[in-house]
């Protein structure tokens, strides 16, 4: 540990409430810099962001259709059914914003995490600030695992039934080209908040509001959420693709489990240390 983090540490437990909301204010400012470095990143390559990735799980080539293709015949098409549109004279520059603002924040989250480590490590003990660090990394890769998960899996099944899915032949699929951005985005922040779950129940343990039993004991529920999840994300009426989301949940419930066990084991060792200690 460096020689002057005691002082560090010392001076940023004596600070006042408004020397703390100024810290806060500079870390936020430089996490919306990092975003706004980020969105002008994406305004560079916003064509390629529309046409190869935005629209990309529309069509048949993309890895998740290829997969289904070899893994059942039926499932093979030339091209969805859906024709793009914009029904506003903002729409398309309203959406263009909406790709950078979103990019911009999925490219700069490992340093928005890193920014809130930095204003809460002065707060941690040394052994907590060494593993929060540590944590940074986790935090992110789950984050962006979420997203790429999201985008390759959810995004195509979903847009595959809906494009497929008819009241009536007459009835012609006519999207407007802001639904489709906004269902880009919002399924792969999703994706990526909800694979934060492991991280989220071991800070829980860490405070005690977690234990491993009940979560072992609430295992069949967790079960019967993910397919209900799955359902509702993936509304195919086909097994496989609400298997393919539910899959995921479940895993990230088992390492949640282990996570808490882990933590609670850790605690007891501890508890039984302190004990010995001052117990003789």
């Amino acid at each position: 540990m460096p020689l002057d983090q005691p002082d560090e540490l010392t001076g940023a437990q004596n600070m006042t409430f408004l020397q703390h909301a100024e810290e806060l204010r500079w870390h936020i400012l430089r996490a919306l810099i990092a975003i706004a470095v980020g969105m002008v990143g994406m305004f560079v390559v916003l064509d390629w962001l529309l046409h190869d990735v935005i629209l990309a799980p529309l069509r048949p080539e993309f890895p998740m259709h290829a997969l289904l293709c070899r893994l059942n015949a039926e499932f093979c098409f030339e091209g969805l059914p859906v024709s793009l549109q914009a029904t506003s004279p903002t729409e398309q520059f309203s959406k263009a914003i909406l790709i950078g603002v979103a990019g911009g924040f999925i490219l700069a989250f490992p340093y928005l995490i890193f920014e809130l480590w930095r204003f809460v490590r002065p707060a941690l003990k040394p052994e907590e600030a060494r593993l929060s660090r540590r944590a940074i990394g986790a935090v992110s890769g789950l984050f962006l695992a979420g997203v790429c998960f999201a985008y390759f899996v959810i995004l195509p099944v979903t847009f595959r039934f809906l494009a497929q899915f008819q009241l009536d032949p007459s009835i012609q699929n006519i999207w407007r080209i802001g639904d489709v951005v906004g269902l880009v985005v919002q399924f792969c922040i999703a994706g990526g908040l909800l694979f934060e779950l492991p991280v989220l129940v071991y800070v829980l343990s860490r405070l005690g509001i977690v234990r491993p039993r009940l979560m072992r004991r609430y295992r069949r529920h967790a079960l019967v959420l993910a397919l209900v999840v799955s359902g509702i994300l993936t509304p195919s009426p086909d097994a496989l693709s609400q298997l393919l989301l539910a899959l995921p949940l479940v895993v990230l419930y088992e390492v949640s489990i282990a996570l808490s066990a882990r933590v609670e084991r850790a605690r007891l060792a501890q508890q039984a240390a302190h004990e010995a200690e001052f117990g003789s």
